[in-house]
């Protein structure tokens, strides 16, 4: 069995938080080049709008009906194993894209994605949360997004690219053999012994009761921020712009300011008053989408979106991890990835309704009145919100297990 150091739970940058860091950058980034690449490939073989959206939004729909056995799993057994099969169903899913010749066989490794993801994000989040000093949560959960804010300047533009010069099959292909290495990076984790729960699906098992309210926070913002990856490539070419996977590297190169300073004012002055200016951000983002036809106009969107929902999301994720004992950390997770669920389901569907019947511009200006309900449930509790925070200051943190899973 092995050793952990001393230090392990002393600085951010730990072994344990490292190979998570690696593992989820790796998975991440083929999920950014699919991501993208779905809804522009459904549109290529005919679907409207409205099936556009369907299919953006599908895999949210296994995920969020799995989410019924993966937070009592990632609680009950190991968190290291549980991520290496996730991940590998994703990498699967990804090799069906690859071989999809219509919308209906697009749906069903959608769905099968899903069902890696009600894994994949729980698990990681519950592994960072253990590997992470109290006194350095909203830090690290903030740097831990940088992962994603990387993938986010390479993903999409990386799988438009292939795409455009080898074609949708190579693309998919790619992003699969990406999110295997993933699979060998997650056999790296070493995760430190925990209390393990009994694998129970009760409703105390895959929600966490304190920590709906972020998780409502979630649902909102989500509900939002996922209809740029479903939409955004479709309403440039409508309006004739192109490069608009420069927008993806704008966002990704803002993110890497963005959580990190949410995340330092949400440890200094509390969660409420760090993620209030980002929400209204998120607003103007979407405004200046919907008025953008030039590329510099789609630009300035991202940089404003990064410190947005970039800046929010890990912000209240964080306050998720907040409101729970240790080993209650994988409902907690669930419950926060529940919330995203829902949106990424729900927002899409909307969102192609509504350009179906109004367009795209109407669309994107409708999609800040989600984010309008955040800012005022986050205004209407701050006290109870500055309350669980307080509480958890006085946590002491996860010290020095020696014990590990990984054997």
């Amino acid at each position: 069995m092995n050793q952990l150091p001393p230090t392990h739970l002393n600085k951010i940058w730990n072994s344990m938080y490292t190979c998570i860091f690696t593992a989820n950058s790796l998975m991440f980034l083929g999920i950014q080049m699919v991501n993208t690449l779905v809804a522009k490939y459904a549109d290529a073989l005919g679907a409207s709008p409205a099936i556009v959206g369907v299919v953006s939004s599908l895999f949210a729909l296994t995920a969020l009906m799995l989410k019924i056995v993966s937070g009592p799993a990632i609680d009950a057994f190991s968190r290291k194993k549980i991520l290496i099969a996730a991940i590998s169903v994703i990498a699967i899913s990804f090799v069906g894209f690859s071989v999809s010749g219509n919308v209906q066989m697009l749906f069903v490794f959608r769905l099968l994605q899903g069902c890696g993801q009600a894994f994949t994000a729980t698990c990681c989040l519950a592994i960072v949360a253990d590997a992470l000093p109290s006194d350095k949560f909203g830090v690290g959960i903030g740097t831990f997004t940088l992962a994603q804010a990387a993938c986010q300047a390479i993903g999409p533009i990386a799988g438009l690219t292939l795409a455009q010069n080898f074609g949708y099959r190579v693309a998919f292909a790619a992003a699969a053999a990406c999110t295997l290495c993933a699979v060998f990076a997650a056999a790296c984790v070493k995760v430190p012994a925990r209390t393990r729960t009994k694998f129970h699906i009760t409703s105390d098992s895959i929600i966490a009761k304190e920590a709906i309210l972020p998780a409502a926070l979630l649902l909102l913002l989500q509900i939002t921020f996922c209809n740029i990856n479903a939409f955004l490539v479709l309403f440039a070419d409508e309006r004739g712009v192109g490069n608009i996977g420069y927008f993806f590297t704008v966002y990704a190169v803002s993110m890497m300011f963005a959580p990190r300073l949410t995340g330092r004012l949400a440890d200094r002055l509390g969660t409420a008053k760090a993620v209030l200016p980002a929400m209204g951000c998120l607003a103007v983002s979407f405004l200046i989408i919907s008025l953008a036809d030039t590329l510099p106009v789609f630009l300035l969107a991202a940089v404003v979106s990064a410190f947005g929902y970039g800046a929010a999301q890990p912000a209240v994720q964080a306050l998720c991890m907040k409101c729970v004992p240790q080993n209650r950390r994988g409902a907690a997770s669930s419950t926060s990835y529940i919330g995203q669920d829902l949106g990424n389901l729900a927002g899409p569907i909307a969102a192609g309704a509504i350009a179906d019947w109004y367009g795209y511009v109407v669309m994107w200006r409708f999609m800040i009145i989600p984010v309008g309900i955040a800012a005022a449930v986050t205004l209407l509790f701050r006290k109870r919100i500055s309350r669980v925070e307080a509480a958890f200051s006085h946590t002491p943190a996860f010290k020095d297990l020696a014990a590990s899973e990984s054997s």
